[in-house]
């Protein structure tokens, strides 16, 4: 079965499974993009490194839109709180390495996740749909990488959250060529 047929059957079933959890509310695919203001730049056009103090509100600015809607996001999984390869709490965003091997992205292109049962993870950067009620606030939480801790601030939260793995996250960030951290743009086989 290729990726992409099994990638898909997966998304189906996790929206199957949040839509008979509550078959009153409507579950909305959303994209990165949808995080953020229209008018705002994209991570990809203000360039790196710091790439949310290149924007006028700081990635501040929130879709209040969002508020309560079930969602689903396609993103990469960074733990937060883990015991093993349980993680309790983590951080989905938008590329590979952000927040820990690069800069981080802004406040409104991160989202704390916390499963509604703790989510068995092989990797940091696991590829992952959340589906559930979007919240759109500023959180700040403590990650705790190789060379210290990092205090990261997200602009939305899902709590009991419901999550999959996936095989690609359909509108990733790429980073460019000549970038530092290009090794990052790895592929799954």
């Amino acid at each position: 079965m290729s990726n992409h047929v099994r990638s898909t059957i997966v998304l189906a079933a996790a929206l199957f499974v949040s839509a008979v959890g509550d078959a009153s509310a409507e579950t909305a695919h959303i994209f990165w993009k949808d995080l953020r203001p229209t008018a705002q730049a994209a991570a990809e056009n203000v360039g790196l490194p710091m790439i949310a103090a290149k924007l006028p509100d700081h990635g501040e600015t929130l879709s209040l839109d969002l508020q309560d809607k079930s969602i689903q996001l396609a993103g990469y999984a960074l733990p937060v709180d883990r015991d093993g390869d349980l993680v309790y709490q983590f951080l989905l965003v938008p590329w590979t390495g952000a927040c820990s091997h690069m800069p981080t992205p802004p406040p409104n292109q991160i989202v704390l996740v916390t499963p509604s049962h703790p989510y068995k993870m092989s990797e940091a950067y696991q590829p992952v749909a959340v589906t559930g009620a979007m919240k759109p606030n500023m959180e700040k939480s403590q990650l705790f990488i190789l060379d210290g801790v990092s205090v990261i601030q997200s602009g939305y939260s899902v709590r009991k959250a419901e999550v999959v793995a996936v095989d690609s996250v359909p509108d990733a960030v790429t980073l460019p060529v000549n970038s530092p951290w290009s090794f990052l743009n790895k592929k799954k086989n």
